[in-house]
């Protein structure tokens, strides 16, 4: 059975399977061009492109935070992660739910109370805004660049299994058209068409996903008990694959690479840049909060689905062939949609080719919001604010941003290219390492601790980011395991996966070391200005 992917896809067999995936494809992605352009139109000045006018209903906005945030890991990588792992993939799922919650309740509304456009509006508004500025810009475009390295990858998997392409060239080709794809999304539509093709995905999304977890429960005639047993049988593992400890409890050292990745999804989605701006394109705070209950809503009812999809896959497919099909995993819920309309016949290919333009739906969404941030981060805080030090026009602001969109596409295309065979949602855990290292602290320190001065800021917001991600460089995750992106080399000495233990506590007491050492006396006034605005929104733009 570990072929049935590339038989099914095989040209003798299944054109007509591929020629239906192929216009599904072509469907979709001509729908969202229509959508990005029509928003195009509609952006005409610097509060259009980088905060949709803040015209957004709480609805509409809960709708695309939701659809920013369950990306290709929530779909390809906790699905996978939980058919190979059991236990110990679903562990992504609780972070992932867990740690939506810190960031509403620390960071969501005095974030978007205080700032306009960016993170770094907040941090730079009682601190000198140049050095600050910098330090948040750069800090907001690595952690895009790690966080798109996973939707890249997660796209070369899912449209190589599709056309059968099983060349490297073919899935870097891939790769090379995701980033193209997103790079038009943002330049035309700006936050507007962005905004417009999350909605539009998270629907699709959640209904694939509903879809799936009613024909797994229906295959068992909805006896979770059947389901879970099938699972662990099929799994080769026995009742150890429904217990903790098959990823993560052999050693110290997995134990320890558990609890590291525990910390950074609970602390690492309050430091995202992409998902932090989204509450800048709200006109009230009130709206704000509405918006964040309907993400709740969403987000938790899918993360719910999610032990469906990674269960189900664990018990009708076997582990050596979605091993077969891609290393880490990536394709076991396309691979589950297969099986669950019948392999090798037109209604396995129709779910098949469903499900697959639906996370590639999310893959592009996910993709143009995480550039849509870091090219607004550059454009507002680099460009307009330090180089031009704030005598920009909008238009140079918003050309600004669009070619730093093609930048940053080029670079994550290289990295995703690199990345193609890495679990999707272990690399977003890496992006959370590096977003909980770096931005948590600056931004949590800012809103609540009035000593906190400049050289805290740049302190924690650069030391947070060395430590995250030197470590990641020398991890496992580069080099040293098959898995690595370069498997043939070793060069690592930190044994963990995720650097998250390590790093998020460096980038919090660095704050502290570099306040308490720096000769700077924090302005109270404005201080007391900050904190009236992040908690009434009094004065936010």
């Amino acid at each position: 059975m570990s072929a049935v992917p590339h038989t099914l896809l095989a040209a003798g067999e299944a054109s007509e399977h591929r020629t239906l995936i192929i216009t599904l494809f072509a469907v979709f992605v001509a729908a969202t061009l229509v959508i990005t352009v029509w928003a195009g139109r509609q952006t005409k000045d610097a509060a259009d492109f980088y905060a949709g006018g803040r015209q957004f209903t709480g609805f509409q906005n809960g709708l695309a935070v939701s659809g920013d945030y369950m990306s290709a890991a929530s779909f390809l990588g906790i699905a996978g992660a939980i058919a190979l792992f059991g236990y110990d993939g679903f562990l992504y799922s609780i972070g992932f739910l867990v740690a939506w919650l810190v960031a509403l309740l620390l960071v969501a509304e005095p974030l978007r109370n205080s700032g306009r456009y960016t993170m770094g509006d907040v941090l730079a508004y009682r601190m000198r805004q140049r050095p600050v500025r910098t330090a948040a810009g750069t800090s907001t475009i690595v952690v895009s660049i790690f966080y798109l390295l996973a939707q890249m990858a997660g796209a070369g998997v899912l449209v190589s299994l599709l056309l059968g392409i099983t060349s490297d060239g073919g899935k870097i080709g891939i790769v090379a058209l995701v980033g193209l794809l997103m790079i038009v999304y943002v330049t035309i539509g700006g936050m507007k068409g962005t905004t417009w093709v999350q909605m539009v995905k998270a629907v699709l999304l959640i209904v694939g996903a509903v879809l799936l977890t009613f024909l797994v429960l229906l295959k068992f005639d909805f006896n979770v008990s059947e389901l879970l047993g099938r699972a662990a049988d099929n799994s080769g593992k026995g009742s150890a694959f429904l217990e903790p400890g098959l990823k993560y409890g052999a050693t110290g050292t997995t134990k320890l690479d558990f609890l590291s990745l525990g910390i950074a999804l609970v602390l690492g989605t309050a430091g995202l840049p992409h998902i932090l701006i989204r509450f800048y394109t709200v006109p009230t705070a009130k709206a704000a909060r509405k918006s964040v209950l309907w993400a709740i809503g969403l987000i938790g009812a899918f993360y719910l689905m999610t032990l469906a999809l990674g269960f189900g896959a664990a018990a009708l497919i076997k582990p050596d062939e979605i091993i077969a099909s891609n290393k880490a995993g990536n394709t076991a819920a396309p691979l589950l949609a297969l099986h669950l309309g019948g392999v090798d016949s037109n209604w396995g290919a129709i779910l098949l080719a469903t499900i697959s333009a639906v996370a590639f739906a999310t893959i592009l969404a996910v993709v143009a919001g995480l550039t849509l941030a870091s090219s607004s981060s550059f454009a507002h805080d680099i460009y307009a604010n330090v180089i031009k030090k704030g005598q920009a026009t909008e238009q140079q602001e918003v050309r600004a941003a669009r070619w730093s969109t093609v930048g940053i596409g080029a670079v994550s295309i290289v990295l995703g290219a690199l990345a193609r065979d890495l679990n999707v949602a272990g690399l977003v855990a890496l992006a959370f390492a590096v977003a909980a290292s770096a931005n948590l602290p600056t931004i949590l320190y800012s809103l609540f601790w009035k000593r906190f001065t400049t050289a805290g800021a740049l302190w924690s917001i650069y030391g947070g980011l060395v430590t995250a991600v030197g470590l990641v460089l020398f991890s496992p995750v580069v080099s040293g395991k098959p898995t690595s992106m370069f498997p043939g080399v070793d060069f690592h000495w930190f044994p963990l996966e995720n650097p998250g233990l390590i790093s998020i506590p460096v980038g919090f007491l660095l704050g502290v070391v570099g306040t308490l050492l720096s000769k700077e006396v924090p302005d109270a006034g404005k201080y007391a200005e900050l904190e009236v605005r992040s908690l009434t929104g009094t004065g936010a733009h």
